[in-house]
């Protein structure tokens, strides 16, 4: 009896030492929540939902988008912050979340540095330039011909202040010598939409959002916002090319965990995400969408990444004269 005893408690204190399985091996057991800080419908519900199908695939637990749109995606990234930091509440960020918002607003009530973990890049995002295709620009000399000529210049829109399409505007507005007023919509259907009707003459627009209108002729395209042409668009050239000098402002999506979730959990779907960008599948969808697909580094660097970022895209912010003005 003793010595069953014994062989017991060893026993116990070796499962003790052991500690719980490692989370990798474990993780996920349950539902995993993907949250998409904008209306549904845009950039980040399409990432959420490709992302969460294909983590399905291969993990074999469900993946669910939940829409938490607001305030320059401060809502959504804030829920995040304050969930559990246990890998079961993940967001798709983007590069206004986690970097142009430190400049611009006065008072953010998160660090992304301090507050976020980032997991994986998923896909740099160009845009290009439009214009009502009734508008009597077709190149970059034409626009500012008209821009010069038109009392209170042009008009030009974005899904809101301080996204790439808003400092796009902007920088185009400076690196041009122009007049253009910014007019912020609630995001980029009501946008892009106001262009095609033409009650405001341009603006930047992700590629996928702009091809259906493209596409009807409703819109006419003018450059794109990388130093390199788009698969998507070929006939379209970069800014760059055309008279904007210096022009290269492509944005970015990334998926983020809360500060304090596990290196384990962060490594494992790090290389499920490599994983699925590096699909050839995803990347043909990405270019039909006129996206860039990325080659994710480590999340370690990641955060390097983000840190200059936020000194790069803060440039264009106090460049804009927007610094702290949200």
């Amino acid at each position: 009896m003793k010595t069953s005893r014994i062989s017991a408690l060893i026993a116990l204190a070796a499962f003790v030492a052991a500690g719980p399985a490692p989370a990798q091996q474990s993780y996920p057991d349950r539902i995993v929540t993907i949250v998409a800080p904008a209306a549904p419908g845009g950039l980040y519900s399409i990432f959420a939902r490709l992302i969460g199908s294909k983590l399905e695939q291969r993990l074999g637990k469900t993946f669910i988008v939940e829409n938490r749109p607001g305030a320059g995606s401060i809502v959504g990234v804030l829920s995040v912050i304050r969930s559990a930091p246990n890998g079961y509440t993940l967001i798709v960020a983007n590069s206004t979340g986690m970097a142009t918002n430190v400049t611009l607003y006065k008072n953010l009530p998160y660090d992304p540095t301090a507050d976020l973990a980032p997991i994986a890049l998923i896909a740099r995002i160009p845009e290009v330039l439009v214009v009502n295709a009734a508008l009597p620009a077709h190149s970059i000399a034409d626009l500012v011909k008209l821009a010069r000529s038109t009392r209170g210049g042009l008009n030009f829109g974005s899904a809101g202040a301080g996204t790439s399409q808003h400092l796009s505007g902007e920088l185009l507005k400076s690196r041009l010598g122009i007049e253009m007023t910014h007019v912020p919509y609630k995001g980029m259907s009501p946008a892009i939409n106001d262009v095609a009707g033409g009650h405001i003459q341009l603006m930047f627009s992700p590629i996928a959002m702009a091809a259906p209108m493209l596409q009807a002729g409703k819109i006419r395209p003018l450059g794109v916002t990388t130093a390199q042409r788009i698969e998507a668009l070929p006939d379209v050239p970069p800014l760059t090319e055309i008279g904007v000098k210096d022009f290269d402002a492509a944005s970015w999506f990334m998926l983020v965990a809360p500060a304090r979730t596990p290196k384990e959990i962060i490594d494992k779907l790090h290389a499920e995400l490599r994983g699925i960008t590096g699909d050839a599948e995803v990347r043909q969808e990405f270019i039909r969408l006129g996206l860039v697909a990325v080659n994710s580094p480590p999340p370690e660097e990641l955060k390097r990444f983000v840190q200059s970022e936020i000194a790069r895209w803060g440039d264009i912010v106090r460049k804009a004269g927007l610094a702290g003005s949200e």
